[in-house]
């Protein structure tokens, strides 16, 4: 390691400070104040922590954490994409894989390397790592809808149908958990906070 590769280090540690400046449609747990990537980021990091015994699979937790840290910060260059926008798709993969190799780019070869590949297999989802990542991504904000009875589903007039297959992808990472979660959604139907498309 010399100065220059140091140099790039600091250099992308600046640059993902931007990070903290983007703004989720998720509210803070019981709070009206939204969440911005790093909040995010941190959150799904410690909910891995907490939570690994109940991946389907053994993982190799350090790599989920690399993951959940960094899975949005390609969001600095492309945008955060409301996970129910119905006009733009949630996959702008093509913007944020330029994102990706802009800011990993920034970084000494081999950990912008690195940081690249584990930001695509979050995005792949297939192994069991990036699904239990991706699980842990899709089930904060549930747990943050009902905490403020229902928060962006209310808000943005999400039906439970959409909820339902948005977040099912727990399941792939924890079938566990996502027997808990579609309790929790259920529940939010029976106490008002969450619609069934027949019931507009």
């Amino acid at each position: 390691m010399n100065f220059e590769q140091l140099q790039k280090q600091v250099d992308f540690i600046h640059e993902i400070d931007k990070v903290k400046y983007i703004q989720r449609k998720t509210r803070l747990f019981n709070s009206n104040r939204t969440e911005n990537d790093a909040e995010h980021s941190w959150h799904l990091a410690l909910m891995a922590v907490v939570l690994a015994e109940h991946s389907n699979e053994n993982i190799d937790l350090l790599k989920v954490i690399k993951m959940l840290l960094i899975h949005d910060v390609v969001e600095i260059d492309a945008g955060d994409i409301f996970l129910y926008d119905t006009v733009t798709s949630h996959q702008n993969t093509d913007a944020e894989l330029a994102a990706a190799k802009r800011i990993f780019g920034l970084l000494p070869q081999a950990q912008a390397e690195e940081l690249i590949s584990i930001w695509e297999e979050f995005e792949a989802g297939e192994t069991a790592e990036s699904k239990f990542a991706r699980a842990m991504d899709r089930f904060e904000p549930l747990l943050q809808n009902r905490s403020n009875k229902g928060g962006t589903w209310k808000e943005f007039n999400v039906p439970y149908e959409k909820v339902i297959e948005k977040k099912s992808i727990i399941s792939r990472g924890s079938q566990f958990l996502w027997n808990y979660a579609k309790k929790l959604i259920d529940q939010c139907v029976d106490e008002g906070i969450l619609r069934k498309t027949d019931s507009i």
